[in-house]
């Protein structure tokens, strides 16, 4: 019997495919962290370095504080970020030393965990950034290759690169990532062998969305085609253009044979507090998707689905929303077919809102499009369109952004200031100072739960609380039985 493993997404990719990555703030995940630590996740899919901005931009909250606090809260539950390892907040691509400095941050405050994807399914820039963040502390590094369809994404292409990276000393586990939720079985069956392969005695995981309505039915072959493990979201942060339900994956997996060691009523638990929240923020509810093969002609990601109709809802043109996914195929074709990841699927999501409402195919251009035409965010699968590179490269300022020098530390501390911490260094050095500024300003905030749900909080969570509000105390650690709960204030 196989013994299955889960990963749980809903606090970042369930937040991003459902709620726009901005649902959740700091109080909402604390006060299900220590139910969330009861269940049995390997891992929980906690962070990005958008999250991170978005916690500072929308909800004025320090994301490092945010860090620590649910680590503290779920000492059985490694906390996990997903990267590309090219950029920290900032659309600008980011040096080496700052994406060391990112991750030595980020595990020093209680990231354990990191899933990395390459833009361009890169081995060689896979196997450096997992070699960095090893370096910078983080213990379980999971390298994933971005599945896409293609005239360039065949099984052969993702064999070549599954075999390029078997001997990654640095990669601890191996997984194929399906932003789309493209993936059919017959598909994941032909590729699971090239990913054992690779992986070798270490394992290997499978992600998909429900976007189209095949990922429930994928994980069950994926499962029995070799992958040991499947990343699931809960209650309304599943299911939509999200990851599959978590109880409905494991009763499925149950029935083919397979074990698991969630406590499942735990989970229902963690997903009535989901639910009660939902409804106190009148936040959506992800549900069953019927199967549309429209999909696999934009392959937009699921949270690129949501921000797309937001953008356009925004500007009051929400019509052109059909217009826009025709147009994303085209856009595509013109750059080389690049996997729909990000940041590459934004720029393709805007590109193509771009001509729409312009009426002109490629009148406007973003920077960030024109440092891809330049070759900044890796080389295309596929040749470019020649005719749209020329119009592209030679609009004015172009040639400005040629040589553009990825974000550095060079002269931080003297712009920034030599008694910062490191962590409000590096939110300055890629974001708005007025927005850490406005972070800054609401630091003493207490957390505030949107919903009570006539329950009080768990005690480790009111300790946690009243430790944050006592800066004199800057160390607390508990042990219990086998358990081993470590606290400390940031720099």
């Amino acid at each position: 019997m196989t013994q299955v493993e889960f990963i749980d997404t809903s606090t970042r990719d369930g937040d991003q495919s459902l709620w726009g990555a901005t649902g959740l703030a700091t109080a909402d995940v604390l006060a299900a962290a220590p139910v969330i630590d009861r269940v049995g996740y390997h891992a929980l899919d906690f962070t990005a370095s958008t999250f991170i901005g978005i916690s500072v931009r929308f909800h004025r909250e320090d994301p490092w504080r945010r860090i620590r606090l649910v680590s503290a809260a779920m000492p059985n539950t490694p906390l996990g970020m997903i990267t590309t390892g090219m950029r920290f907040i900032s659309w600008v691509p980011a040096g080496e030393d700052v994406m060391a400095l990112a991750f030595r941050l980020v595990a020093r405050n209680g990231i354990r965990r990191l899933q990395v994807v390459d833009p361009s399914n890169d081995p060689a820039r896979l196997r450096d950034i997992a070699a960095l963040a090893h370096a910078q502390g983080i213990e379980e590094v999971v390298l994933g290759l971005t599945y896409s369809i293609s005239p360039v994404h065949t099984g052969e292409y993702y064999a070549e690169r599954a075999a390029a990276l078997a001997d990654c000393r640095d990669m601890d586990r191996f997984y194929l990532k399906d932003p789309g939720g493209l993936l059919m079985p017959a598909v994941v069956r032909e590729l699971a062998p090239h990913f054992r392969a690779a992986a070798g005695a270490r394992s290997i995981e499978l992600h998909s969305h429900c976007t189209i309505g095949l990922a429930p039915l994928v994980y069950v072959e994926g499962v029995r085609a070799g992958f040991h493990a499947v990343h699931t979201g809960c209650g309304p942060l599943s299911r939509g253009t999200a990851q599959p339900e978590v109880v409905s994956t494991a009763r499925n997996l149950e029935a083919t044979g397979c074990t698991h060691e969630l406590d499942l009523e735990a989970q229902d638990r963690v997903a009535h507090q989901f639910y009660a929240l939902a409804r106190a923020k009148r936040l959506p509810s992800g549900g069953p998707r019927e199967f549309d093969a429209a999909y696999y002609k934009h392959q937009l990601p699921g949270g690129m689905v949501t921000t797309t109709q937001r953008m356009l809802a925004e500007i009051r043109r929400p019509e052109l929303f059909e217009a826009v996914l025709d147009e994303v195929t085209r856009v595509r074709a013109d750059m080389g077919y690049p996997v729909i990841v990000t940041p590459v699927s934004q720029f393709i999501a805007t590109q193509a809102t771009y001509n729409v409402i312009d009426g002109e195919r490629w009148k406007t251009v973003s920077d960030e499009t024109i440092r891809y035409f330049f070759g900044h965010y890796g080389e295309p699968p596929a040749a470019v369109n020649p005719d749209v590179a020329d119009r592209v490269l030679s609009r004015p300022g172009a040639d400005k952004l040629r040589d553009l020098r990825p974000i550095t530390l060079d002269g931080a501390r003297e712009r920034f200031g030599k008694r910062i911490s490191e962590e409000e260094l590096l939110l300055r050095l890629t974001m708005a100072g007025e927005q850490v500024d406005a972070m800054l300003a609401a630091r003493g905030r207490p957390l505030e739960l949107a919903v009570r749900d006539g329950a009080a909080r768990p005690p480790l969570v009111e300790l946690l609380r009243a430790l944050e509000q006592r800066p004199g105390i800057s160390y607390l650690e508990m042990v219990r039985g086998g358990e081993r709960v470590v606290w400390r204030r940031g720099e």
